[in-house]
């Protein structure tokens, strides 16, 4: 049977189950729930570096992307775009104000959070404060942050500003694949590969790994411990700047102060999906997730492509507790 619908007593339509919908959006759903899972995995990034290193769950970090989402959005305002029609550029202009935008983004999520990282956690670390108060802190800081946003740009929803239209470069089983797509999860795989290779490869990512495995080694070693905390929250800041940009050019909505929350989560699901701690494990989360929950929504309807995420997670965890590859940031190796 491939299309069954169950109905509440009073008659409503409740849960929709429809396996054929997902037989003939199958390849739809996978090429969309790649360029979604990207992003998710981008996020996710800055999620398992920051744990990985300070065992720390920084709720603030769906706040760092959200604050890249406005760099990039008002980067587009400032080269005199505005909501509207798609403006007709050449291939150069659009390489150069996309370029412009995504080192705004980068560089806006960055700052954001390099200063959480040195207002909220650095003096509870020289403070000895336990792990709740960190949480704790980690819930206000987001908490704080979309407040900044909400006074300075108010509770309304900035238009969406579109500087590039969605164009079919080839079809794959019948889907088609767009030039957006293309661009959000090429760039995206890129940019993982430049933080799993500085991570596994530099001497700056082998002191974030030696603060990983084990911080008070790392310190009579000779390992700046704070310098490379920092660093970590500045990685993890950038890589939420770009996918920033990528959300902002894909997204049918424009920059919210609340925009982050939802995203936030669930880069944070694709994190523990993967193996929190783990980047390879945040990149496989994301692309999971991202694809599960486009299948979900075809199947059971758009209003429960979000509760198939999580759902999702909570399988996962019940046979990986770990996570699918499970592997902690201070043991892992190229």
């Amino acid at each position: 049977m491939n299309h069954v619908v169950t109905f509440l007593a009073d008659g409503s339509d409740w849960i929709n189950f429809d396996v054929g919908a997902l037989r003939d959006q199958f390849w739809n759903d996978t090429i969309e729930g790649l360029s979604q899972g990207s992003i998710y995995a981008l996020v996710a990034l800055g999620y398992t570096l920051v744990y990985g290193v300070l065992r720390l769950i920084n709720f603030a970090h769906s706040e760092v992307f959200i604050f890249g989402v406005f760099g990039a959005y008002f980067t587009f305002f400032g080269l005199g775009f505005r909501p509207g029609p798609t403006p007709e550029l050449g291939a150069g202009e659009l390489i150069l104000y996309l370029a412009l935008a995504l080192i705004v983004a980068m560089l806006v999520s960055g700052a954001t959070a390099v200063v959480v990282e040195r207002v909220a956690y650095r003096p509870l670390r020289r403070r000895g404060a336990p792990p709740l108060v960190f949480l704790i802190t980690a819930i206000g800081a987001s908490f704080v942050l979309q407040q900044i946003l909400f006074i300075w740009r108010g509770g309304n929803q900035e238009r969406a500003i579109r500087l590039m239209r969605p164009q079919e470069v080839f079809t794959i089983f019948g889907a088609s694949v767009t030039n957006l797509q293309i661009i959000i999860v090429l760039a995206s795989i890129v940019l993982m590969l430049i933080a799993n290779t500085f991570i596994n490869r530099t001497r700056l990512g082998r002191g974030v790994r030696a603060v990983a495995q084990d911080p008070d080694t790392a310190t009579l070693m000779g390992v700046n411990k704070e310098r490379v905390i920092m660093l970590t929250f500045l990685i993890g800041g950038l890589l939420a700047g770009a996918a920033a940009l990528f959300y902002l050019m894909k997204a049918p909505t424009g920059a919210s102060y609340q925009g982050g929350f939802l995203l936030g989560i669930k880069a944070f699901t694709a994190a523990v999906l993967g193996g929190i701690g783990n980047l390879r494990g945040a990149l496989l989360g994301g692309l999971i997730l991202g694809i599960v929950e486009n299948y979900g929504q075809s199947v059971f309807g758009g209003g429960w492509r979000d509760i198939v995420a999580f759902v999702l997670l909570v399988v996962v965890l019940m046979f990986r507790p770990t996570g699918i590859l499970g592997e902690s940031l201070g043991k892992a190796r190229v």
